[in-house]
């Protein structure tokens, strides 16, 4: 590596393109605060100003197949990487004709002609996201680097230490660009950090780092040059903090009453532009003429963009639930052919089975999470796996829920088919933020340009005396979420066959495995393959009441079913199945059935899955109904560690049959 080829040829024709982005950048957010008092543009704004060197100074230097993923600042990043200034404008207007589809607004440009990942409104968000892209791109051995732009805000987000992490651990080409303005929102970084040199924690991941003036337009490039350099030999990742300071509110609602006014023109007087420009002129490498010449070509983009986006239209309202989901899907499975033979298994098995048979078929798949490879997995589901398959299909992570997820989210988005394992469901709540706000809105945010064909399994309810801590059943939980498929499987065949359609769904599945099933025994057929995710099953015809329910409570309902039907009373059971989209059809079928409903629900009570059964019944079904609703549901405390009272806690057979005898008047 020599050092020239390190240094900015910095001709007068590098010289203009340089002032030109930044210029350029300068201008168009002029231009949108001015829109912005005129409402042209509404929600938050947070704008770029006194930033420019850094997207002027790196981007450029990636190549065409590089990705980039940017900040919810990331108006300038997106118009240096090529994304039309008017597509850009159009959907901070909120139009279609925006870079996505006005569905993103100002925080979330994307573009896939321009490998554009968007910018992303969660502090830090967009960083577990960057590490998939890359690890999706080392997988399949595709030379590409990732550039993930951030403020040094979210340096005090767990996602930015779990993402350095994660892609020094794995070698993954990662250019993790800091931009740091020194408030984050409003609280200085001194009053945030303890150790402000944020360059410096990169030394804790073993991840090589550079600090440079990112108001120095050739400074910035200088390092990134280098970087990039480093990073096409080693397949490493590198970090760059760009110490820089931004003009201008956080967003159009910031007071700014964490700074004085006088701090700011001081700021200003060495500002990027102010600086490269005025050197220029001293060296007479450019004269006013050209900056005259940038100014004018500069203006008049920008008034092509404001018309382009002053007429562009609005979505049409009836297109409001467009890209919540992929508009195609492949065909459900066709049933599966008659059994020659049955074999005996257990339902962890079936998952077992299931996860080899989807990393046999297809190279894209692959699974990750917390203790899956020599451990086995926590529930011994992954036992043996590695040794078939090897450390880049069976790969065990850190204890970093919401990295190894936004992991698998990005790889997912790159095309890859990842099986995310989170051990249990209330660890999940810590990748949470990764699953509601990036891979169930992304198709939605980016106008259908990516989607995120993730399957993420997670072992789920009460029963094992594991008190409060790790007996939740929050399945209902994520039911609420648009944008992701929600799966119960309680039966063998399920257990083994939902995976794969899962797998090949275009859109994210979610899949709750009851811990009281694992070691649940039974027939299966020896060529039992893919089931359709979709529709509810009837497990137990009957003619009296109808028991709707789920997972782990299924074995309960059939049980609490024949107990009745000793009496007399024939019960129908339905295994939902599907916990997002439900089956409304089979809920209202039965109901006309059978004119009463019991809903089975190991969740708790308020805000669950029965409770939002039970409001279909009534909204579609209720003049069918000869008796009210009723459900029986987890009792509404944290589950507890003596046996009693667990059991006291969530639905049991008796209950159910009880409950039934009740509706009937047979109490």
């Amino acid at each position: 590596m020599s050092d020239t080829s390190l240094k900015p040829h910095l001709d007068r024709a590098h010289a203009l393109a340089l002032l030109r982005q930044m210029i350029r950048i300068r201008r168009f957010e002029d231009r949108c605060a001015e829109l912005y008092t005129r409402e042209k543009i509404r929600g938050f704004l947070h704008l770029y100003d006194g930033e420019e060197a850094i997207a002027a100074g790196v981007i450029p230097l990636l190549a065409q197949q590089d990705r980039l993923v940017g900040t919810y600042r990331e108006h300038g990043h997106a118009l240096v990487r090529g994304v039309p200034m008017g597509a850009v404008m159009a959907e901070m207007y909120g139009k279609a004709e925006g870079c996505s589809g006005g569905r993103g607004g100002s925080m979330h440009l994307f573009s896939a002609e321009h490998n554009f990942y968007g910018g992303n409104a969660i502090v830090g968000g967009g960083l577990p996201l960057a590490v998939g892209l890359a690890l999706a791109d080392k997988l399949r051995g595709e030379a590409r680097v990732t550039a993930c732009f951030f403020g040094e805000g979210a340096v005090a987000e767990g996602e930015f230490h779990e993402s350095m992490n994660l892609a020094s651990l794995w070698d993954l080409p990662v250019l993790f660009v800091c931009e740091n303005n020194q408030y984050a929102m409003g609280t200085a970084l001194e009053r945030s950090e303890a150790e402000t040199d944020v360059h410096k924690k990169a030394a804790g991941y073993a991840v090589a780092s550079a600090v440079v003036d990112g108001m120095d337009v050739v400074a910035v490039e200088a390092a990134a040059r280098q970087a990039l350099e480093a990073m096409r030999e080693t397949h490493e990742p590198y970090l760059i903090e760009c110490r820089t300071y931004r003009f201008r509110a956080h967003s159009m609602f910031d007071a700014q009453l964490y700074r004085s006014k006088e701090e700011v023109e001081e700021w200003r007087g060495k500002g990027p532009i102010v600086r490269f420009q005025g050197w220029l002129e001293q060296n007479g490498m450019i004269h006013a003429e050209d900056v005259a010449a940038i100014e004018a070509e500069v203006k008049a983009e920008i008034d092509e963009a404001v018309a382009f986006a002053e007429a562009g239209t609005w979505e049409p309202a009836a297109e409001l639930t467009q890209h919540v989901h992929a508009e195609a899907r492949p065909a459900p499975p066709p049933p599966p052919a008659a059994a020659a033979e049955m074999v005996e298994t257990t339902y962890r098995e079936a998952v077992k089975q299931a996860i080899a048979d989807a990393i046999t078929r297809d190279p894209r798949v692959f699974l990750m999470g917390e203790d899956v490879g020599r451990y086995g997995g926590c529930y011994a589901v992954s036992k043996g796996l590695l040794e078939r398959f090897g450390p880049d299909r069976i790969r065990d992570t850190p204890l970093s829920e919401s990295g190894f997820t936004g992991a698998g989210i990005g790889a997912a988005v790159a095309g890859m088919r990842p099986i995310v394992e989170v051990m249990t469901c209330n660890f999940s709540m810590l990748a949470l933020d990764q699953i509601l706000n990036t891979a169930a809105t992304l198709r939605h945010m980016s106008n259908g340009q990516f989607g995120v064909p993730l399957v993420i399994r997670m072992a789920t309810g009460a029963g094992r005396q594991l008190a409060a801590q790790h007996s939740h059943s929050l399945e209902g939980w994520y039911a609420h979420i648009p944008g992701i498929r929600v799966l119960a499987p309680a039966t063998l065949g399920d257990a083994r066959g939902m995976l794969w359609t899962a797998l090949e769904d275009p859109d994210p599945v979610l899949i709750f495995e009851n811990v009281m099933l694992y070691n649940r025994s039974g027939q299966i057929a020896a060529n039992a393959g893919a089931v359709d995710i979709d529709r509810a099953a009837v497990r137990r015809a009957g003619r009296d009441v109808s028991l709707i329910t789920y997972g782990g409570s299924l074995f309960k309902t059939l049980e609490a079913a024949e107990e009745l039907a000793q009496g007399g009373i024939e019960a129908e059971v339905i295994d939902l199945r599907t916990l997002r989209p439900l089956d409304t059809a089979a809920i209202l079928a039965t109901a006309a059935k059978t004119h009463r409903v019991l809903v089975v629900d190991e969740g708790w009570r308020s805000g669950s899955i029965a409770a939002e059964v039970g409001m279909r019944i009534a909204e579609k079904g209720f003049f069918e109904l000869d008796a009210p609703l009723a459900r029986i549901c987890s009792e509404e405390v944290p589950i507890p560690y003596p046996k009693h009272l667990e059991d006291l806690a969530i639905p049991q057979p008796d209950r159910i049959a009880a409950a039934v005898r009740a509706m009937l008047g047979r109490a």
